[in-house]
């Protein structure tokens, strides 16, 4: 059985990435709006994932006997300063949810949560290769530039993902 301090925060992380979905979303859906079809197609599945993280955490607390409960999401922004803006705010909010799950994992290794340890590995491993995915297209974006020609090639390798 898994603890009420433990199911709940848990469930405030369920929430957390349906809340970053609906970012990534939204961001999507800027690039979209700017005709930045890869760049869309990258934060369309990156919201994606989250939703999947999300289920992974239902999951556990439905093996465990705990109740998910759902809260509403916030609204994301809809506006942006451009490609590096966005991407410069998805490594910052990746870095976010790398310490939310630090937290989550501190308050597990308290309880002796053994099984809730282990699959926070998994989502803390993760979270190293969001982190690195972002911070390389950061890099991409301060290197090449707001060319036109630099975004059009950055955009075409985004649409590979």
């Amino acid at each position: 059985m898994i603890s009420q301090k433990m199911a709940d925060s848990i469930n405030d992380q369920i929430k957390a990435e349906f809340d970053s979905a609906y970012i990534y979303l939204s961001m999507s859906a800027y690039f979209e709006n700017k005709n930045f079809k890869g760049m869309a197609h990258w934060t369309k599945k990156q919201a994606k994932e989250e939703m999947e993280h999300a289920e992974k955490l239902m999951e556990h607390l439905y093996e465990r006997g705990a109740r998910v409960v759902l809260e509403a999401v916030a609204k994301p922004a809809a506006e942006f300063d451009g490609p590096l803006a966005v991407f410069k705010e998805v490594l910052k909010h990746e870095q976010f949810v790398t310490s939310r799950f630090y937290k989550m994992m501190d308050l597990a290794r308290e309880e002796k949560d053994y099984t809730t340890q282990s699959m926070l590995n998994w989502f803390i491993d993760e979270q190293v290769e969001e982190e690195a995915s972002a911070d390389e297209i950061v890099q991409k974006l301060e290197f090449l530039g707001n060319s036109n020609s630099s975004l059009y090639l950055l955009d075409k390798e985004l649409a590979q993902r």
